[in-house]
């Protein structure tokens, strides 16, 4: 059958700024997907949180961008939206940017990602005999914070080690957004190993650049799908930050988890963090971990699952960063984060002034940018002659 894996995200609401989603917000989404997969919806689906954002993984039938799907991923965002409301809590409904979706949630401000495949998993299956794959979730960044983690799983034998083999030796496609353009969803697509140099010069770019999707050259077969969108973009405004989600299919014809994992232990360096204006490195923490450290860091979550011959998920699921073995990349998260804030304001501290995500920022530049005069004949400007010479008259 055809078996479709969507990831749904929203930040609607915290405690005591942007740190969590309340438990009765937790406990209504888990209560309407267990609505929706009574009446036959879904097929199966797991809620958690990251930061503040709350995060709906679901499995069924209806393909990508189903109207049905989106819809009740919106109600119940809008649920969890009024109970915070009620309660007084923070940014309430922060991420549903219009009134009501039209079709699908795309564009409307909640982060997707989905993948629709061929799901027969027996052991006769050469391509597929299990299926297996992990969502990450990301808080406090932006889509291109997948970039060079995703890059490195798909495209270099010294994370991915399979890439050496048969069928993951044919490499893989990366369909790359230009997140810049608002007239439509403009793609390219470069293929590894041949167009790694020409990848890299496009993924640099964090926050024009991101991956959409990565294909197995091999079979055809999607192995990655990313929410690549800049609110920004859409709202016209600063709404927060972009906060990505991925759904990623790991083992046989695609790289382990390990080998998808690994290349997070650099805590890479990504726009983001407090006011979504600062550069700061990428923190792997367990799902349902809140935003309460020191500044903001960046976070990203791992959670990886099984799906039986129905569609359904294995009983239990596996947190990939609920382990001591990450406390390194924790501590070492930290302290990138405190060398890089503690330049404050100046230089590569904070984004250029193309991507200061908060308003304000840009009015106060543009202020002031607004009363520079051009020198004439090696004289200063006549604001800037008065001020000196104190002829204010």
């Amino acid at each position: 059958m055809d078996l479709t894996i969507s990831v749904l995200k929203a930040d609607v609401g915290s405690i005591g700024g942007h740190t969590k989603p309340s438990d009765r917000m937790m406990d209504a989404v888990r209560a309407a997907a267990d609505r929706a997969i009574k009446d036959g919806l879904l097929i199966d689906a797991y809620v958690g949180h990251t930061g503040d954002d709350i995060c709906i993984t679901s499995t069924h039938t209806r393909g990508d961008n189903d109207e049905r799907v989106h819809q009740f991923a919106w109600d119940s965002f809008i649920e969890a939206t009024e109970i915070a409301r009620q309660y007084g809590l923070y940014g309430a409904g922060q991420d549903l940017l219009v009134d009501a979706p039209s079709g699908n949630i795309r564009g409307a401000g909640p982060a997707v990602a989905e993948i629709t495949f061929d799901h027969d998993p027996v052991k006769t299956n050469p391509l597929r005999p299990a299926e297996s794959f992990f969502v990450l979730a990301a808080d406090k960044c932006g889509p291109g914070a997948y970039n060079l983690p995703m890059f490195l799983g798909f495209a270099d034998p010294m994370y991915c080690a399979g890439l050496m083999l048969p069928r993951l030796g044919d490499g893989f496609t990366f369909n790359i957004i230009d997140m810049d353009n608002t007239d439509g969803d403009s793609l390219i697509s470069l293929n590894a190993p041949e167009d790694y140099y020409k990848i890299t010069v496009l993924l640099r770019d964090n926050e024009r650049f991101a991956i959409e999707s990565i294909v197995s050259r091999y079979s055809g077969q999607t192995a990655a799908a990313i929410s690549a969108t800049r609110l920004h973009n859409i709202a016209g405004s600063y709404t927060g930050k972009d906060d990505p989600v991925a759904v990623v299919r790991n083992q046989g014809i695609f790289p382990a988890p390990e080998e998808l994992i690994s290349p997070y232990t650099k805590a890479h360096f990504i726009g983001g963090d407090a006011r979504g204006s600062h550069v700061m490195p990428l923190m792997p923490v367990a799902i349902n971990t809140a935003v309460t450290g020191m500044y903001c860091l960046p976070l990203v979550s791992c959670v990886g699952f099984s799906i039986n011959g129905e569609g359904k998920f294995s009983e239990s699921s596996t947190d990939f960063f609920d382990n001591p073995a990450w406390d390194y990349t924790r501590q070492l998260a930290q302290e990138k984060g405190i060398a890089m804030r503690s330049q404050g304001w100046s230089g590569a501290a904070m984004l250029p002034y193309g991507e200061l995500e908060y308003s304000g920022f840009r009015q106060s530049i543009g202020d002031l940018v607004a009363r520079f005069a051009i020198r004439a004949n090696g004289h200063q400007p006549a604001e800037a002659e008065a001020m000196v010479t104190g002829d204010n008259d």
